[in-house]
C-alpha cells in the first residue's frame, strides 16, 4: 500500500540500518485506488503498518481498534493498544508497533493533505483540528460502539466510492471525509474539554504550523513571533484565546515532544540532542525534562522499555 523509503536514501526496510528512520510515503498505484485515500478493515488487508520497526508516514492516519493488544511509541510516547479505542497519527510522527501475539482488528482510514487542501483551498485546515499536531492532549482515546458508528458509516460510504468511482466521486468522498474530520473534532472538544469558540484569525494556527517546522532550529517564542510580524504579547493573546494555553506552552510541549523523539528513535546522546536542540548545556536539556514530565532522562527511557 505504500511506497517505503529510507529519510536518507531510496530503498526499503532491508536498506535502512538501524539508526536510520524510514519513511513511507503514500502512492495511489500501491494503495490500488484513484486517490491520496483509503479505507478498508483489517477482515480484508493484512496490517499494513511495519511491526516492531521505526517509521514515520507522509499521511494522516485513523484507527478504530476492535481488538488490540500490545502497545506502540509515538513521538516519544508508550501507548498501550486495547479494544475500543482509536487512534489518530499525524504526518511525520515517529511510530514503532509492538502489537503482542494476537492480530489486530480494525478499520482504517489513510490520507494525504493534499487530498482535502487543494479542495478547501485553506493551508490551516488540518491544524484546525484540535486532534492533529497535538503535543498536549492524547490523540487516542476510547469510544463505544454508539460512538464509533456514525464515522464508521462515513468509512463505508468514502469505501464505495473508491472500489467503484464514477464522475463525482471525488466529490463525494470529500464531503464524506470533511463531515467525518469535523464532527470527529467536536467529539475530541468535548472529550477533553477543549476551547472551541470561533476563530477571529489565522494567527494561533499560523503559530503551530511554524512549531512543526521549525521546532528544530528554534525554541524560543520571540523568534516565532518575528516570523509572523508579531509582539510576543500579542501573540499570547491570539493562542490563549484560541487554545486555551498559553504559546509558551505550546512550545515546551512541541519541544519536549522533540525530545522525546530523539531519546527514543536516535542513539545520539544526550550532549547530541542538547545541541540539535539549541539548549545551551546538557543539564539545561535534563531539567527542561524534569520540569515538564516529573521524570528524569533515564527513568523516561526505562519506562519505555517493553515490559517482560
Amino acid at each position: 500500500m505504500m511506497k517505503v523509503n529510507s529519510t536518507k536514501e531510496l530503498g526499503t526496510f532491508s536498506d535502512v540500518k538501524a539508526n536510520q528512520l524510514a519513511l513511507m510515503h503514500y502512492t495511489k498505484t500501491a494503495c490500488g485506488v484513484d486517490f491520496l485515500l483509503n479505507t478498508a478493515d483489517s477482515t480484508e488487508k493484512a496490517p499494513w503498518f511495519y511491526l516492531e520497526k521505526r517509521y514515520m508516514t507522509d499521511f494522516f492516519e485513523f484507527y478504530f481498534f476492535r481488538k488490540a493488544e500490545g502497545y506502540m511509541l509515538l513521538n516519544g510516547e508508550r501507548i498501550d493498544l486495547h479494544d475500543g479505542m482509536l487512534l489518530i497519527i499525524s504526518p511525520y510522527q515517529q511510530q514503532e508497533w509492538h502489537t503482542g501475539k494476537g492480530t489486530p482488528e480494525y478499520t482504517f482510514l489513510i490520507f494525504q493533505e493534499e487530498f482535502i487542501a487543494n479542495f478547501l483551498r485553506d493551508q490551516y485546515f488540518m491544524y484546525r483540528l484540535l486532534y492533529c499536531y497535538q503535543n498536549d492532549k492524547p490523540t487516542y482515546f476510547d469510544m463505544t460502539e454508539e460512538e464509533a458508528q456514525p464515522f464508521l458509516n462515513l468509512l463505508k460510504d468514502m469505501k464505495v466510492e473508491l472500489r467503484n468511482p464514477v464522475a463525482d466521486s471525488y466529490q463525494m468522498i470529500l464531503a464524506f471525509l470533511y463531515e467525518f474530520l469535523l464532527k470527529l473534532n467536536r467529539l475530541y472538544a468535548r472529550r477533553f474539554n477543549l476551547p472551541f469558540a470561533p476563530p477571529q484569525n489565522n494567527y494561533a494556527y499560523q503559530y503551530k504550523q511554524l512549531l512543526e517546522r521549525h521546532i528544530t532550529e528554534s525554541n524560543r517564542v520571540n523568534d516565532y513571533a518575528d516570523m509572523m510580524h508579531l509582539s510576543r504579547v500579542t501573540l499570547n493573546q491570539y493562542v490563549q484565546r484560541q487554545f486555551g494555553v498559553s504559546a509558551s506552552h505550546l512550545l515546551k510541549q512541541r519541544l519536549l515532544q522533540e525530545v522525546k523523539q530523539r531519546l527514543l528513535f536516535t542513539d545520539d546522546s544526550i550532549k547530541e540532542i542538547a545541541f540539535q536542540l539549541h539548549f545551551s548545556e546538557p543539564n539545561h536539556l535534563a531539567r527542561f525534562f524534569k520540569e515538564q514530565t516529573g521524570k528524569t532522562l533515564t527513568e523516561f527511557l526505562k519506562e519505555m522499555k517493553p515490559q517482560g
